[in-house]
């Protein structure tokens, strides 16, 4: 028997396959204090509460760092409470959430307050992004210390006040207030601009979206980046990137910046996904062509990608049905991610551990996360377990989002979540919510307290 195999645990999933950094074990999980206790053969064990997880795979909590949940200001389109536990259904024990909510998150004041709206409403873990822009330049170095702080997020395009950086010197000014990495939108607002007279004909439908916001909208913003993030001596995050010529400049500037991409942008593609969906596949920046979506994936396998962000950003269907270009972009994902995700392991096109990499393992490296994002000994007790054998199709009423849809309805894809585990409790399981939200911040290496 070994030294654990006796002892007492707040609860115990058995008969896993555990997803470790060390590789997949066959093993039990013990949790204590809403933290991993024990890993390893615990037959003689006892607890408050156990899972039989025979025929699932146990991996690390998943991670989505990037959702937009649009609280405050717009919560008729999604809550913190609806968001997350759309997030939790979905197998993703934490979320990142963006600044361009109404107001936009710029202040230590406007920071709190999500904060305390989180552990009101929030199903999940949390952070938040505060939002860059030209007023609070001097400020950011000092929120970013703040509980509940992921980080800072520059909209280079695509946005509009304040928090819309299109200025080259408001930009190496930001990166050079502060010391986290920072997380950027690159699309070039000037080419945006002069290229907007491509939406403006007659018929215009949103097959045009990547026309009018085209490859060179993204390098252009890309690159510019990468050379003010080096004049400045600081990492950066560089978003939902989409372009082949992109990857091909990023994979030469591994040493300052991560990269993410988003399962729509792996798994649809132009024309097909606006012949299909119209305004619903509409987001920023664009789904693209077959040959892009093909230069992801290569990227992706030869490790240019460090994480997969969901950019779930939701809006009604009264929204999404205008015309072109009045219609909103953006679409809802956090809750689709993870079978995305397990049904391209399904189909061969990544193994599961590359999938805990982009979704576990890569956002505890890129944020300094404490405490989350590995299946080992003292992390929390977040857990995702899934079923790689369940094939069950996308339905409307499966989908928690106040938007009440998915660019994904319809799909039958083999890989389901089926309990999402955070810090010891039992928040999901076989698809139902269980108890009440809990949710509380996540914590960073580089804000924690000197000991």
């Amino acid at each position: 028997m070994s030294e654990t195999s006796s002892k007492t645990f707040d609860l115990l999933v058995r008969g896993g396959r555990c997803v470790t950094p060390g590789g997949v074990v066959d093993a039990d999980v013990g949790i204590r204090g809403g933290r991993i206790a024990a890993i390893g053969a615990l037959g003689a064990a006892s607890a408050a509460e156990e899972i039989d997880a025979s025929g699932l795979h146990v991996l690390p909590g998943l991670i989505d760092t990037q959702v937009h949940f649009r609280e405050p200001g717009l919560e008729y389109k999604e809550d913190l409470g609806t968001g997350t536990a759309g997030a939790a259904l979905g197998g993703i024990t934490a979320v990142f959430e963006m600044p361009n909510t109404k107001p936009s998150t710029l202040t230590h004041d406007d920071l709190a307050d999500k904060v305390a709206r989180g552990r009101a409403k929030g199903w999940t873990d949390f952070a938040f992004f505060i939002g860059a822009s030209a007023e609070n330049v001097d400020q950011l170095g000092a929120i970013e210390q703040d509980e509940g702080c992921c980080g800072v997020k520059i909209f280079m395009g695509s946005s509009t006040g304040s928090l819309l950086v299109d200025d080259p010197e408001v930009l190496e000014q930001v990166l050079r207030k502060g010391r986290r990495r920072v997380a950027v939108h690159c699309e070039d607002e000037a080419r945006m601009t002069e290229r907007w007279p491509l939406t403006q004909v007659d018929g215009v439908t949103a097959h045009v979206h990547p026309v009018w916001r085209d490859e060179q909208t993204a390098l252009i913003a890309t690159t510019r980046l990468l050379e003010v993030a080096r004049q400045a001596g600081r990492r950066v995050h560089v978003l939902h990137v989409t372009t082949a010529s992109e990857m091909e400049l990023l994979r030469h500037h591994k040493d300052i910046a991560t990269v993410e991409v988003t399962p729509q942008h792996l798994t649809l593609h132009a024309p097909d996904c606006y012949d299909r969906l119209g305004t619903y596949a509409q987001m920023n920046p664009p789904v693209r062509g077959a040959e892009h979506k093909a230069a992801l994936w290569r990227a992706l396998n030869a490790g240019v990608v460090d994480v997969i962000g969901s950019d779930h950003a939701p809006h009604t269907r009264a929204e999404k049905d205008l015309p072109y270009p009045r219609s909103p972009s953006g679409m809802p994902g956090v809750q689709t991610t993870v079978p995305l995700m397990l049904d391209h392991v399904h189909h061969g096109r990544l193994s599961l551990l590359r999938v805990v990499d982009l979704l576990a393992h890569g956002p505890n490296r890129i944020y300094n996360i404490a405490g989350k994002g590995r299946l080992v000994l003292g992390y929390d007790g977040d857990l995702t377990l899934v079923d790689l054998a369940e094939t069950r199709e996308v339905t409307d009423d499966w989908i928690a989002s106040r938007s009440g849809w998915s660019p994904f309805t319809g799909m039958r894809l083999t890989g389901w979540p089926v309990a999402t585990i955070i810090r010891g409790r039992v928040v999901m399981r076989d698809g139902e919510l269980l108890g009440a939200p809990g949710g509380q911040p996540v914590r960073f290496q580089d804000t924690l307290p000197a000991a």
